[in-house]
């Protein structure tokens, strides 16, 4: 771990010496900061992402050595400079230079860099225990990333991950998320399907190519997909074919059941079509923020079927029952208690817990 740190700070010193040495030789022409600066937000967002745990280890020493080619190639373009002046800017670069070769030497001789990264690997162990309701889409999403490293072959972490990673914001890693789960179960046409969605999401409610094709193989396996049917019908009207596009969605609704809810929106979204001749402009076509709700009710029912696989579990029980008295599931809620409390009869702490948990007031909705 000491070799890589030290990898690291020389790479970032060296990226700086390099940036500074053009620096420090002229001045650049009025472009030159215009160019340099998408790279240093870009890697900026990329340290930004690490510390809040939404970038696996692999992922990030892959952005963060892409950022950082991008940098040094925009500081290469630099090509019109003036050579006044250079004297102070040397002395300048020279006095930087030595700080951050101090910095690095402080921390070497003072810090720990042989250390793992325990506080961290220790708030996400807390994460983990804790009721998935009460958590931030960023916290449950690198507990999600832990679980899919040790489940490298199950898609289903995956989508809970892809999931919570959109909840947080990071539209990015959510694709990246989804495209690992279809790789691994192309067959899956629900998968398919979500990933489409997000293109949609990511391009603020266009149907553009990549979602297509998404949603063309969701079809392929899977033709009665609702979601994929809905958003090729609604790529069609925004191409200019309204007639084909609210046959597509007519032809969804007879496939809803009377009282599914969605069978009333699309109705009256078809009806706003036929007035206008167009999509509405100002009807978003998917949430850019998915419903934190969902997501959590997916792990509450994750964690219900492997507690019926592996009963002995009394925190499980306890974390099961809170969950669902916080999602205002009483009659789940009552049920898991029923169940937990004839395993756990003989032992009284248990009890205590599960009637608390029992009592826990519940939320109408989840804050993301």
């Amino acid at each position: 771990m000491i070799a890589f740190w030290i990898a690291a700070a020389g790479l970032s010193v060296a990226t700086a010496g390099l940036v500074l040495r053009g620096a420090a030789r002229a001045r650049p022409v009025d472009d030159a900061q215009a160019r340099l600066e998408p790279h240093r937000r870009r890697l900026a967002e990329v340290e930004r992402l690490a510390i809040d745990g939404l970038l696996a280890e692999t992922e990030l020493k892959a952005a963060r050595a892409e950022a950082g080619r991008g940098l040094l190639a925009a500081a290469d373009q630099t090509e019109t400079w003036e050579r006044d002046g250079a004297g102070p800017r040397k002395a300048v670069v020279i006095a930087v230079g030595a700080a951050c070769v101090a910095a690095v030497g402080l921390y070497v001789t003072v810090g720990k860099p042989e250390m793992a990264d325990q506080p961290y690997a220790k708030r996400v162990a807390a994460w983990k225990a804790a009721d998935p309701a009460t958590l931030e889409p960023a916290k449950i999403a690198a507990v999600l990333e832990g679980v899919a490293a040790d489940r490298p072959t199950d898609p289903e972490p995956l989508v809970f991950l892809a999931k919570a990673r959109a909840a947080a914001g990071d539209l990015p890693g959510a694709e990246a998320a989804l495209r690992r789960a279809v790789r691994l179960a192309p067959k899956r046409g629900d998968l398919w399907s979500l990933l489409g969605e997000t293109f949609v999401v990511e391009a603020k409610g266009q149907v553009g190519a990549d979602a297509k094709l998404a949603f063309g193989e969701a079809l392929k396996v899977a033709p009665n997909d609702i979601r994929a049917r809905y958003y090729l019908g609604r790529g069609k009207i925004a191409d200019g074919d309204v007639a084909g596009g609210l046959a597509d969605w007519r032809a969804v609704v007879s496939s809803l059941p009377a009282n599914d809810p969605g069978r009333t929106a699309l109705g009256q979204e078809i009806a706003q079509v036929e007035a206008m001749g167009r999509l509405p402009s100002d009807q978003p076509a998917a949430d850019a923020n998915p419903q934190v709700q969902g997501m959590i009710v997916g792990m509450v029912e994750g964690l219900a079927a492997r507690l019926a696989q592996s009963p002995d579990d009394p925190e499980g029980w306890v974390r099961l029952v809170r969950a669902y008295a916080v999602l205002g599931e009483s009659a789940k809620r009552d049920a898991a208690l029923a169940s937990a409390t004839a395993r756990f009869k003989d032992q009284p702490k248990v009890l205590s817990a599960l009637r608390q948990a029992a009592d826990t007031p519940a939320q109408k909705t989840v804050q993301p």
